[in-house]
């Protein structure tokens, strides 16, 4: 049971999951409904949960060779890949079955998208055809705060996709510096496995410029929440925060202290991007009070 867990890729799935459940919460004013939510939240990690397990499928003869990823279960021989298999479409069908029976079939349609787009075109093509990679694949896994919106609403109102495509805008951009920062500490790994990383076909100096790029654009898409008046004030001053802590990180690994600094800025993107969820789910629940006093000016809701 525990290699089977480990195919989950449980702490990944735990942050993908977080921002879903956070989309479920900011769609309505008040609660989501109860079993939207609950059943979308279900159906949404058991879709993560088997999309992992497919990139572990796809991605064995790279975890072998890597030293990040050579205690994989598929790596050790713990598992048979036709274990794994089954586990992910098993894992897949389940998670398809109750979104459409229990949710709403956009939610399902959206879901199974979001898992083929990672599992198949971003792990077995995108990975090994270009140093994009990341950015290109990273639409998928940027997809799930649409994918709880969708649950409890249905989508039918055009502020729901403007304000969810948001979430997922942030999470895009994102992606690349939080990535591309464990790319530079593990870049023998990838070398040695023959994935075409930034930090492998262009180098760290790039890599870290890049870096630096994406983490501007992302302090600006965070502020867009606010800007439209879907988040208010506290959001806003969370997310300036979190930000100017993100970009002193890129900053520094411009010329970092020791080799050790990318895992530290991997580390806290992790950080980053829970938090500045938390910020957005806390301002959506004090908004309703802090409105009538005048601290809190823009709503959408």
């Amino acid at each position: 049971m525990r290699e089977y867990w480990a195919l989950t890729k449980p702490r990944v799935v735990a942050l993908i999951v977080f921002t879903a459940f956070v989309g479920m919460f900011l769609a309505v004013p008040g609660l989501p409904p109860l079993r939207e939510s609950v059943f979308g939240f279900l159906g949404i990690w058991l879709a993560a949960s088997s999309a992992a397990a497919i990139n572990h499928l796809i991605d064995q003869r790279i975890d072998r060779v890597m030293v990040r990823t050579a205690h994989r279960p598929l790596a050790t021989g713990a598992l048979k890949p036709a274990q794994v298999l089954a586990f992910a479409v098993f894992l897949g069908a389940l998670s398809m079955a109750i979104l459409i029976a229990l949710v709403n079939p956009l939610t399902a349609a959206l879901t199974f998208a979001s898992l083929i787009g990672y599992a198949v075109v971003y792990t077995a093509w995108l990975k090994r055809a270009t140093p994009q990679n990341i950015v290109i694949g990273g639409i998928a896994g940027a997809a799930p705060p649409l994918l709880g919106w969708a649950a409890v609403t249905g989508m039918r109102n055009p502020w729901d996709w403007a304000h969810a495509l948001l979430l997922v805008l942030i999470i895009f951009v994102w992606t690349p510096p939080h990535f591309w920062a464990l790319a530079i500490f593990r870049r023998d790994d990838y070398a040695r496995a023959l994935v075409p990383m930034l930090p492998v076909t262009h180098g760290v100096a790039y890599t870290r410029w890049q870096i630096l790029l994406y983490t501007v654009l992302l302090v600006v898409a965070t502020v867009l929440p606010w800007a439209v008046g879907m988040s208010g004030l506290f959001y806003l001053g969370g997310a300036l925060v979190l930000g100017g802590v993100f970009l002193w990180y890129a900053w520094k690994l411009l010329d970092p202290p020791d080799d050790l600094f990318a895992m530290r800025t991997f580390q806290y993107s992790i950080v980053y991007l829970m938090a500045l969820f938390v910020f957005l789910l806390v301002d959506h629940w004090l908004s309703p009070w802090l409105a009538p006093a005048g601290i809190v000016v823009q709503s959408a809701r």
